[in-house]
């Protein structure tokens, strides 16, 4: 995928001999501004994703569901990094693709397979957030390290699964450039057939982004009706984090399959001009996504700007910490445990409700009356047995 920039750059791709570089044409604007692209990718994306994966794994104390996942997200975008210094060598060096057929499968394959993990790990981060709403109870009981494994690799399998047909539709052909001279390119190769490239496009595009992105819209506007309805103005810090997560592969993405639904309609409707079009702009919106890889350790840093003075180099660590809506579960019950052996005095039943009221995101209403304070729960009704089952509900932490 991310070498859809050679095919622009192609007709300038002639031998850097010395009979033959004087007569070599400037690099184009496109050519440069793909080269611009991939440097900053590289220069940025690569050791922000690999600070962000330190931060995780040497500086964060208690993980919560959306630290790992961002924890893979970054793995998987520094990975994908690494072939940039090959796409770099190849537009730059102006010898074609000289690494050979094997590499030039693997490192579209290894951008495929990254495009759809970084969607459906968001798919993830929305679904747990619609959870955490919607489903509490459920939402603590799946909260395991057991589930998430089993989770997180499932996702991986599924996005290498996924991109499989990237592979098969790329060869590094040896077309003829300019008179008798030919070189090795890696491109793109569909047997001439307008069935495989239509498949290509819209495999990649329905699977790889529209299906999974209503999926995400689904769950965030069910997030936000339930939050509406229950005068729940709380935001927390995960769901921030998670937006813009979201927003920024929207906004690097979206324009690359836009180009592959106009391709789609142009083959499908002989319309040579769309085609061509959609052709032309693949190289520039491919350039655009590779940015999407680089983007989100930028996006943390801003998150986390008001921990940078306090914390150091430690400041990441604090703002995934800060997502942690599971971490302080174990604490808050055995906090709770250990106040309850001492003999501490348990919070009054009134208090005690309406701490539980808020945490289901439900409006509490308190009554004053008599003397007695009560609480009126809408919309939830909860059977509580004992004052000690009131107390270790209410125990939990809030914490995003």
């Amino acid at each position: 995928m991310a070498s859809d920039l050679s095919i622009s750059a192609t007709p300038l791709l002639l031998p850097s001999t010395p009979s033959l570089v004087s007569s070599s044409p400037p690099l184009s604007i496109s050519h440069q501004i793909g080269i611009s692209i991939l440097v900053l990718a590289f220069v940025f994306g690569f050791p922000g994703n690999l600070f962000v994966v330190w931060s995780v794994l040497c500086r964060v104390r208690h993980r919560s569901v959306t630290c790992l996942l961002v924890l893979n997200l970054a793995a998987a975008d520094a990975l994908v990094l690494l072939s940039a210094p090959l796409f770099l060598h190849f537009l730059a060096g102006r010898r074609g693709w000289e690494f050979g057929a094997v590499a030039c499968k693997t490192v579209h394959y290894l951008c495929c397979v990254n495009m759809n993990v970084s969607i459906y790990l968001i798919c993830l981060m929305s679904m747990d957030r619609w959870l955490a709403v919607a489903r509490p109870f459920l939402s603590q009981r799946m909260r395991t390290k057991t589930t998430l494994m089993a989770v997180l690799l499932g996702i991986w399998v599924l996005a290498f699964v996924l991109a499989l047909p990237m592979p098969f539709y790329r060869s590094n052909l040896k077309p003829f450039l300019h008179k008798n001279i030919s070189m090795n390119i890696c491109m793109p190769y569909h047997w001439g057939s307008v069935g495989h490239q239509v498949f290509q496009y819209l495999f990649e595009t329905v699977l790889g982004f529209f299906l999974p992105f209503t999926f995400i819209i689904v769950c965030y506007t069910s997030v936000i009706c339930r939050l509406r309805s229950a005068m729940f103005q709380r935001k927390g810090r995960g769901n921030r984090l998670i937006l813009l997560i979201i927003g920024a592969f929207a906004l690097f993405w979206l324009p690359y399959h836009l180009v592959n639904i106009l391709q789609v309609i142009g083959l499908l409707g002989g319309n040579a001009t769309l085609t061509n079009a959609a052709v032309s702009a693949r190289p520039n919106v491919t350039a655009f996504a590779f940015l999407s890889s680089s983007v989100n350790p930028v996006l943390y840093v801003f998150a986390g700007s008001s921990h940078i003075r306090q914390a150091g180099l430690s400041f990441m660590a604090k703002l995934f910490e800060g997502t942690n809506s599971e971490g302080g579960t174990s604490a808050s019950f055995s906090r709770s445990t250990r106040s309850s052996r001492s003999g501490s005095t348990a919070p009054d039943e009134s208090s005690a409700l309406r701490s539980l009221t808020l945490k289901l995101g439900w409006l509490g209403k308190e009554k004053d009356g008599g003397g007695d304070s009560g609480v009126e729960l809408r919309g939830v009704e909860v059977k509580v047995n004992s004052k000690q089952e009131l107390k270790t509900l209410t125990s939990t932490d809030q914490s995003e």
